[in-house]
């Protein structure tokens, strides 16, 4: 699947006029926690060697192309029915999650369908390829439910308006992998709570969870296999890098999700819990291939992070407030953004050694 294909599959699914542009302008903005386009050098990335874990990646390559996901992504014909009927302040929460996440995936869509466009190197081609081909349908998919809500990311307008960034392939790997697996840790956490209290699902999205994070483990293995034939990148001052990827993941995924108190209150979820579980099944899966994890349990980290959600909520009361005040005002909070975040850098991490098997099962 190329670029122009993942595109053209997606505006097919695009709704009629709406709230679209509204929509795609939410979708456009570079705040903070904002997702992010990517690109990268792809000459560099033309030269990344699998051989040293050839079996374990044609095993991977086999299952992508076995694509039991096929016809998954698809909205049955006996729930063509209005599911936007939501209380407003959990359907503003929801809208902007399905719109956070929707970008989220066309963005990943958009970097791996680009990266196979322009390198030449086979197992980059084939892995970038599926991968495109599996955010293009999790992105397609969502859309056909925004349908609901008269609105609709216009993704060929995201595609060329939304500004890029540019991150080395080594950063690709690691926040990749990173928001693979911190997004298979997110869904099956909220579809196991929902399975076992089916009562709180208020939205059939949902039911889709389980094999939708299973795609996102298998993007995951797939970095996963690339730093571990290429231990280079795990090694030196690499280790920093990392440490800075895994405090920024989580640290953006803990304020963000402590903006949407209605939506986890509704599937049965505590914010705060439900984030610390997601991060200690990150933290389980991640000690595959970095050697490094974070504390999540030393009662310091846990203020800083709860330091950063206060920090954003006076930011927004800043931004609401205009003017020079309120300009002054949010670059105060944001200097103390920068050194909370950088006292919860320093702090000690967890060492470990990798294991000699690197590939996992998603068995959370």
């Amino acid at each position: 699947m190329n670029l122009d294909s993942a595109e053209s599959m997606l505006q097919s699914q695009i709704p009629a006029k709406g709230s679209v542009n509204e929509s795609t302008k939410m979708a456009l903005e570079d705040a903070v926690l904002s997702p992010r386009f990517y690109t990268t050098d792809f000459k560099e990335m033309d030269r990344i060697s699998i051989d040293a874990l050839r079996p374990e990646w044609d095993a991977l390559m086999a299952e992508y192309e076995g694509d039991n996901n096929a016809d998954h992504f698809q909205r049955p014909a006996d729930m063509d029915k209005d599911y936007s009927n939501l209380h407003p302040a959990l359907y503003d929460e929801f809208v902007e999650f399905l719109i956070s996440s929707i970008t989220s995936e066309f963005s990943g869509c958009i970097l791996y369908a680009e990266i196979k466009r322009k390198v030449s190197n086979p197992d980059m081609r084939n892995l970038f390829g599926y991968m495109a081909r599996d955010e293009s349908r999790h992105a397609g998919f969502i859309n056909q439910w925004l349908k609901d809500f008269n609105i609709g990311i216009d993704l060929g307008f995201l595609a060329k308006a939304k500004k890029y960034t540019y991150f080395k392939p080594k950063f690709i790997f690691y926040a990749t992998y990173l928001s693979e697996k911190i997004g298979y840790a997110r869904y099956i956490t909220i579809f196991r709570e929902l399975e076992s209290r089916p009562e709180t699902r208020f939205h059939p999205i949902f039911l889709w969870f389980e094999r939708w994070c299973n795609d996102e483990f298998r993007h995951g293995e797939s970095f996963a296999l690339i730093m571990r034939a290429n231990p280079h990148l795990l090694r030196g001052g690499n280790v920093y890098w990392i440490r800075f990827f895994l405090l920024a993941v989580y640290a953006t995924m803990y304020v963000r999700d402590h903006c949407r108190p209605m939506l986890h209150h509704e599937m049965g979820l505590e914010s705060t819990s439900y984030d610390y579980e997601v991060f200690r099944i990150t933290n389980e899966i991640t000690r595959q291939v970095f050697p490094v994890s974070l504390d999540i349990d030393n009662p310091a980290f846990r203020e800083g992070l709860a330091h950063l959600f206060h920090i954003q909520t006076q930011m927004d009361k800043a931004k609401a407030r205009g003017g020079l005040i309120g300009a002054l005002q949010r670059a105060r909070w944001a200097v103390s953004g920068a050194a909370t975040f950088v006292r919860l850098y320093f702090m000690p991490v967890q060492h470990h050694t990798l294991p000699v098997q690197v590939r996992m099962a998603p068995a959370w």
